[in-house]
């Protein structure tokens, strides 16, 4: 695993922060935004000057969004111990997501197209896919590549998208995950919305008034069991579903139609019921429609709801990174048999009086759940399970 956020540059970093109950979410510092000094952010403080350095990725064009991602790919891979062999072999696929891309240098691009006549070192990492593509050339990936972008859903359904490779024969290991950084086209396009919190966002509490946008991102390995054999196993991905209510272009239903059934299709793939998830990493994103319409869900599903929590509060919402940052989340529960609090939470919603982990506390953990839902009512849903230790004593 890999990841890199408001709270930490690493999944240890990010790890001790949430044991912490940090938030990550304050003034912006390096993007240059009218809304700066107005509404608060997600911002990694790191300048892109020196994530090039760290990382040695000086090629003309590269965006903030590709940098971030190469930081938590690089993690992902050396975690992973892949070799130069493994990542060239057909058999390693690449699944990526973003939703801004390189939209984060519309500034550049504009600029650049009414200023010069040779084009712009930007154009072409303006592609939706231009992530992946430098990221398969680093790393010369000649398996199966795909870019996925399904708003804030975008990581958690790369994440299903490879196992799908996987259990289809098509890949013996994929690489899965997200990407995305601040950027006027998010800022701009939220507050038209009229759903950016002034202040720091409040899952699940009736009083929330909105979301905190962020940065990051996070990249997964995830291996075929014989691929596998004597590595260190985290978790095993067990159960995923992805629905669409198609009930509106920004907004849930009422009564959580996608994220009931995509929650339950999880539970479906998985074999197992719902009183078998010990812990919920939910969508939480502090907006009105969202948490009712997921509360709902839960409410429907469960009936009596197992503990949960949104980290968004930690972060901010990092959109198509948020699914793959929160996996990582939930997989970091359930190997360290914890479960972190959700912030700034001080009254229950009226309508259906759940109360999320206020506090980081130490639990037992056999299936945790991680829900990501987005705009077009697209919902996923993950289900990572301990692992079974007959499996892995055999391997080692």
């Amino acid at each position: 695993m890999g990841s890199i956020s408001a709270i930490g540059n690493s999944v240890t970093e990010n790890r001790m922060a949430l044991m912490q109950g940090k938030c990550g979410i304050g003034p912006l510092e390096m993007f240059v935004t009218k809304y700066a000094g107005l509404l608060p952010f997600g911002e990694i403080k790191i300048t892109d000057s020196l994530l090039r350095e760290k990382l040695q990725a000086h090629e003309p064009g590269l965006t903030r969004t590709t940098l971030l991602a190469l930081h938590a790919c690089e993690e992902a891979i050396k975690d992973a111990a892949l070799t130069a062999t493994q990542l060239n072999s057909f058999d390693t696929a690449l699944a990526g997501a973003s939703t801004v891309g390189g939209m984060c240098l519309t500034d550049e691009l504009y600029h650049d197209a009414n200023k010069t006549e040779d084009g712009s070192a930007y154009l072409s990492s303006y592609d939706c896919a231009s992530v992946n593509l430098y990221l398969q050339k680093r790393y010369g990936i000649n398996g199966v590549v795909n870019t996925i972008n399904t708003a804030c859903s975008s990581s958690a359904n790369s994440i299903l998208y490879g196992a799908r490779l996987i259990k289809s024969g098509l890949a013996e290991r994929a690489i899965v995950g997200g990407t995305d950084s601040l950027a006027k086209f998010t800022i701009n396009g939220f507050n038209a919305l009229h759903i950016l919190s002034p202040g720091k966002c409040a899952p699940f509490d009736e009083q929330r008034n909105g979301l905190n946008l962020g940065e990051g991102a996070a990249f997964l390995v995830l291996e075929k069991e014989e691929a596998a054999a004597g590595k260190k196993i985290y978790a095993e991905l067990t159960g995923y579903c992805n629905t669409n209510d198609a009930y509106h272009a920004s907004s849930l239903s009422e009564e959580g139609d996608g994220p009931y059934l995509s929650m339950k299709g999880a539970l479906a793939v998985a074999g197992i019921s719902p009183a078998d998830i010990s812990f919920i990493n939910a969508h939480g994103t502090g907006t009105e429609n969202n948490d009712l319409s997921e509360s709902r869900a839960m409410l429907r599903l469960f009936g009596k709801v197992p503990a949960f929590a949104s980290t968004k509060a930690n972060t901010g919402h990092t959109l198509g990174a948020a699914g793959a940052i929160e996996a990582v989340y939930s997989i970091l529960n359930l190997v360290n048999q914890e479960v972190y609090a959700s912030l700034n939470f001080k009254q229950p919603i009226e309508a259906t009086r759940l109360q999320p982990v206020q506090a980081y506390t130490k639990m037992p953990l056999q299936h945790i759940m991680s829900n990501s839902f987005g705009f077009g009512g697209n919902c996923a849903s993950l289900i990572f399970s301990a692992p079974n230790k007959t499996t892995v004593k055999n391997k080692e």
